[in-house]
């Protein structure tokens, strides 16, 4: 995927939780940066916590930096300009204002609370009122969450989210192109979010393809 590939340069917004599934989110902003795409980055502390355990990397969630993200990796200085962090109490950041213009939003995990907020319409700290904004102008709002087994109240707020226009996006790995690696599995889930952002990619060999 490549700058030229882009269909428009508003921004992405995207919000890690505390739901296992860090490298989900990880991979997802390393392929919109790469290609081209200007991605605004809210953390919760309790995603802080669940990075740490599966990525084995402390973040100090005041100011997160694309090097905190992907230490020795070579494209994230390019993709510094187009990379922009707010903490999740941070109120005065442009996504929490219907004004402020994006592409769409992505929370990749979502945790069950953080469902639950945005199913209930509170506005408890930025990610949860960016994720209202989205709903309330019509804007692409995609839901990743981890969790199994899934309870009744838990499907209920699923079912609200999914009612008020939002997009509810498990991360439910496919095995039908024979995964060999865990990468191969992420980048399943990754390519099915791009392809709700309506952003090309190859992720993944698709159903159909190569026969």
């Amino acid at each position: 995927m490549t700058s030229e590939t882009i269909p428009n340069k508003l921004p992405y917004v995207l919000a890690m939780t505390g739901a296992s599934g860090s490298r989900y989110g990880l991979r997802l902003m390393e392929v919109m940066l790469q290609s081209g795409c200007e991605v605004h980055l809210t953390i919760s502390p309790s995603a802080g916590i669940v990075f740490q355990t599966e990525v084995n990397r402390t973040l100090d969630l005041k100011q997160v930096t694309l090097d905190d993200l992907y230490p020795d990796a070579e494209w994230t200085k390019a993709a510094e300009d187009r990379f922009s962090y707010y903490t999740h109490l941070d109120f005065g950041a442009g996504m929490a204002s219907g004004s402020f213009r994006t592409a769409g939003m992505a929370i990749v995990p979502c945790s069950m609370g953080t469902l639950s907020s945005i199913a209930h319409g509170l506005s408890g700290n930025l990610i949860q009122r960016a994720a209202d904004v989205h709903l309330k102008e019509r804007r692409k709002l995609i839901v990743v969450p981890r969790e199994t087994p899934l309870g009744t109240i838990q499907l209920r707020n699923m079912t609200t989210l999914s009612e008020a226009g939002a997009i509810i996006l498990p991360a439910m790995p496919g095995f039908y192109r024979q995964p060999e690696t865990v990468d191969d599995l992420v980048d399943f889930v990754v390519a099915r979010i791009l392809d709700q952002l309506e952003l090309p990619n190859t992720l993944m060999q698709r159903w159909g393809d190569g026969k």
